[in-house]
């Protein structure tokens, strides 16, 4: 009896990365640097992002678009602390975003007036890892109420990513978290990470965050 394999998920792939290639073309021309955010559930995404919104916001142009499997209770968080469109993606049970779904949501931004977009993807560390956005960069958050061994767990993402930033700091003293070890697993991952440590709901940090943001904003690529 023959057999027929047919290769479905590579033809996703490859569609996915064409339509990542239009995202990365149009906001290349607009001149948006976009980062996609990605961590496990609840590392903090939404909280700084709302940090940063209603601090660098305004100055940075920035525009946000999230993912989420079923409620848009986050876009929602978010709207709150900017004037502009909160493109909200509801993935129905899917767990990432794809870059149809990321060229779809543009369309809703004002992208002349964006300077940077921050792709807020669903929480997860395994789907997010392989699909192409379009971002400039994958930043990683890696909260402290997580395992020291995250990064060895889930190598792809942290290979994939340029920035690793470390948030619910003012949690270290509670929990049994090596921050320093944590780290240093995802230097092996990955030696070329950069880091920065932030408490979002302190305040903690977020003078280098936002550093980091109005560099990027530049067009400099740095590290954090």
């Amino acid at each position: 009896m023959a057999i027929q394999t047919i290769e479905v998920r590579e033809r996703v792939m490859a569609r996915n990365d064409e339509l990542a290639a239009q995202v990365r073309s149009r906001l290349d021309a607009h001149g948006v640097v976009a980062f996609n955010l990605v961590s496990s559930p609840g590392a903090g995404k939404t909280t700084l992002l709302e940090r940063t919104l209603a601090a660098v916001g305004k100055e940075l142009e920035i525009a946000v678009i999230t993912g989420d499997v079923q409620t848009q209770n986050d876009a929602e968080r978010l709207a709150v602390h900017t004037d502009r469109i909160v493109s909200a993606v509801i993935t129905d049970g899917a767990c990432h975003l794809d870059a149809l779904q990321v060229l779809t949501a543009l369309d809703a931004l004002d992208l002349d007036h964006t300077r940077l977009l921050f792709i807020e993807n669903v929480g997860n560390l395994v789907c997010p890892a392989n699909w192409d956005l379009g971002e400039r960069e994958k930043i990683v958050l890696f909260s402290v109420t997580e395992g020291e061994d995250k990064p060895l767990k889930y190598p792809a993402m942290f290979k994939r990513a340029r920035h690793v930033v470390m948030t619910k700091t003012d949690l270290l003293p509670y929990v049994p978290f090596d921050i320093h070890a944590a780290m240093a697993n995802a230097v092996r991952v990955n030696p070329e990470l950069s880091f920065l440590e932030v408490s979002a709901l302190r305040s903690w940090g977020l003078r280098d965050w936002f550093g980091f943001l109005r560099y990027s904003a530049a067009g400099e690529q740095v590290s954090a």
